[in-house]
């Protein structure tokens, strides 16, 4: 039977270097790999290349890469949430591509299903189809957009199988199913970690194939960005 999980974090993201491209799966804090995040930070690994839909905030999240000035470029959709990122952005330490949320997606489902482009009309007339082919299709301008892939990819699910078997849990099945397709290595960290056999094949969202490394992740914060509450009548 294959077993794919590992014991320690330190196992599960060997083989990271410096100038690497990562993926982080989550939206906003929700679904993020908080424990391969940290055992991240504290590498000596720097001029990194990350996609993720957003950013983290300014002490959570991708927030603490930024704060050790490890990545070199961000590859996102809203980053709205994280102050430093605002910083080393309009201050040119920061190199970033904005991306339209669902051109993002499509593009990580596309580098995890092996087609190199495809066509959207997202973003046609603004910046982001600057130097992009551009193509009519029904009578609609449409601009070309690459798939994306990474050396590791590093998702979050609620449930997984020693298979590399995953469940997700409410929103935290955003972008983690797509980014654990198009990963070189993908590493899952996980709540709650059972034997090869014990999930039930109708609820699983992604399949072990996709995944190399699995681990029982600790300790999760699962931080909100935004509290608002209303005064009790």
């Amino acid at each position: 039977m294959i077993n794919k999980a590992v014991k320690s974090i330190e196992e599960a993201i060997a083989g990271v270097r410096s100038d690497m491209t990562f993926m982080f799966g989550g939206f906003g804090l929700s679904g993020i790999p908080e424990n391969c995040i940290e055992a991240l930070a504290k590498k000596d690994i720097f001029s990194l290349t990350c996609i993720s839909n957003n950013a983290g905030v300014d002490d959570f999240g991708l927030g603490i890469l930024l704060q050790r000035k490890q990545i070199k470029k961000m590859i996102s959709s809203y980053v709205g949430e994280n102050a430093e990122f605002e910083r080393q952005m309009l201050s040119g330490e920061l190199e970033v591509d904005l991306i339209p949320q669902g051109s993002l997606a499509e593009r990580c489902r596309a580098g995890g299903s092996g087609i190199p482009a495809f066509f959207t009309p997202a973003g046609y007339g603004t910046e982001v189809a600057e130097g992009k082919e551009v193509r009519e299709f029904n009578g609609k301008p449409h601009i070309l957009e690459s798939a994306l892939t990474a050396d590791f990819a590093f998702v979050k699910a609620c449930k997984g199988d020693t298979a590399g078997n995953l469940i997700y849990k409410g929103t935290a099945r955003n972008f983690n199913p797509l980014m654990a397709m198009a990963g070189k290595i993908t590493v899952a960290e996980v709540e709650e970690l059972v034997p090869a056999g014990e999930l039930d094949p109708n609820q699983i969202h992604t399949p072990g194939i996709f995944v190399q490394r699995i681990i029982q992740g600790e300790k999760y914060e699962k931080r909100i960005e935004q509290r608002t509450v209303r005064t009790k009548q």
